[in-house]
């Protein structure tokens, strides 16, 4: 399964950064079994002080107890001092029998020594002198035992300590060195293999702006965003070998017609006109008659038409005149009559000076014929106006009516071969048409917008 191409771009940084967020859980993981034994060892001294409180604290009150046994008169100051000490020894106690875990026997005889020694039962030397001497020993090898572990500790702390930073550093240099090669083959792999195919994708952009319309290998699935770009260049390949053939098929066309035009220019016109000139000629000797009068007539009218038929075929002011002089000398010589819509045309004097190719001219002479005469029978208009400008290397074409107007969406499919025509011309010359609604109270507006590339384009 191939990755998306934002996926192994991120891949080699995500990657590293799983690496040393493996190593950021190593460290810490380390760090939290140091905390334990540093929180073990605070607790082991804890406990010691307490235990070195609670052994003062006895022997203070064994003291104490001597010195009331030896005295005549009750002394009020050494029995509050008594009760302080056995404050501060039973909190002693309690906290080490609170933070450290004890045998039962070890805990009941604590428990019941500090309850013996309570100055609130009735003063007797024996069994506080008892309590206290089962108290002492009893703290005195619970001391001893909490500072052996200790030290153990301590040095265990110590070792610990020395081996974590030896391991963390052997395995952080280990990691790092690891997430480093590994990042640089995957983006180098990586990188290596994306570059290819955008490789790949330019030489067949490049193969195309050429000339050469051979469509690049697609892949039947699009994994990526590189291959919905090959299947993207493939089918563009494939709709501009259809609007080159489309082109092609015109200037065959348009080429044939031209041809044509001048075999009737060059023989058939020259034959009719030698052929009157001797009808003229046969006049001029024998003198005139209705036969010969009518025969010339015929003939002038057949030549006439003719030539009408040859400016159909290929117009020659096209190529002599220009465009705009083309569109005016037909618009003048046909569609001038009373009983045909008025128009106006305007012509940009900067549309002769484009340097446009012989068939953008003739399609757009072309196209501009098809939207009036489609004014012209459809429309039922009394005025349109016929624009052709340049503006900013775009030149506009628009042929705009006053008549009833039509949906151009529901226009454009089969049945209607005037408006096909009209947008298989543009796009075989890159240019672009719409159908408006008209800036008359009614009719339609129709407009060709063209990009003029620049001279060495």
């Amino acid at each position: 399964m191939r990755l998306a191409l934002k996926h192994q771009i991120i891949l080699a940084p995500a990657t590293v950064l799983l690496l040393m967020t493996l190593l950021l859980g190593f460290l810490q993981f380390n760090y939290w079994n140091l905390s334990l034994r540093r929180q073990e060892a605070r607790r082991l001294a804890t406990v010691f002080i307490a235990l070195a409180e609670a052994d003062l604290a006895a022997q203070r009150m064994a003291s104490l107890t001597t010195r009331l046994r030896d005295s005549a008169i009750v002394d009020m100051h050494s029995l509050e001092e008594m009760e302080e000490l056995y404050f501060h020894l039973r909190n002693a106690t309690d906290q080490v029998l609170e933070q450290q875990h004890l045998s039962s026997a070890d805990e009941t005889l604590i428990k019941k020594a500090v309850a013996d020694l309570d100055p609130e039962q009735r003063y007797d030397y024996d069994r506080i002198m008892g309590s206290i001497s089962k108290l002492r020993p009893e703290i005195a090898r619970l001391s001893e035992s909490i500072q052996q572990h200790r030290d153990k500790l301590r040095d265990l702390h110590s070792q610990d300590i020395d081996e974590m930073v030896a391991r963390t550093a052997f395995i952080s240099i280990l990691v790092l060195g690891a997430a480093i090669l590994l990042g640089i083959f995957l983006s180098l792999a990586l990188a290596r293999r994306i570059l290819h195919r955008i490789q790949f994708l330019s030489d067949s952009a490049r193969r195309i702006a050429r000339g050469d319309l051979t469509p690049p290998e697609a892949p039947e699935t699009s994994h990526d965003e590189l291959d919905e770009l090959a299947v993207s260049i493939n089918q563009m390949t494939e709709r501009l070998i259809g609007v080159v053939g489309t082109e092609k098929l015109l200037e065959g066309a348009e080429e044939e017609r031209r041809r044509i035009a001048m075999d009737i220019h060059d023989q058939t016109l020259s034959d009719l006109s030698s052929v009157l000139r001797g009808i003229q000629t046969i006049k001029a000797e024998n003198g005139s008659s209705e036969q010969l009068t009518v025969l010339e007539e015929d003939l002038q009218r057949a030549i006439t038409n003719l030539r009408e038929v040859m400016d159909n075929l290929h117009p020659q002011t096209l190529d002599i005149l220009g465009l705009g002089a083309a569109l005016e000398s037909h618009l003048e010589r046909h569609l001038g009559g009373s009983e045909l819509p008025e128009y106006h045309l305007y012509v940009s004097p900067r549309v002769d000076t484009t340097d446009l190719s012989r068939n953008t001219r003739l399609s757009l002479y072309r196209i501009a014929l098809e939207a009036i005469h489609n004014v012209i029978r459809h429309a039922g208009a009394t005025r349109y106006e016929v624009c052709l400008d340049l503006r900013d290397r775009i030149l506009a074409l628009s042929v705009e009516d006053n008549g009833c107007g039509f949906d151009p969406r529901a226009s454009l499919g089969a049945g209607h071969r005037g408006l096909n025509n009209i947008r298989e011309r543009a796009k075989a010359i890159g240019a672009h048409v719409d159908w408006q609604p008209s800036r008359f109270s009614s009719g339609t507006r129709f407009e060709l917008t063209l990009q003029i590339p620049r001279t060495g384009a």
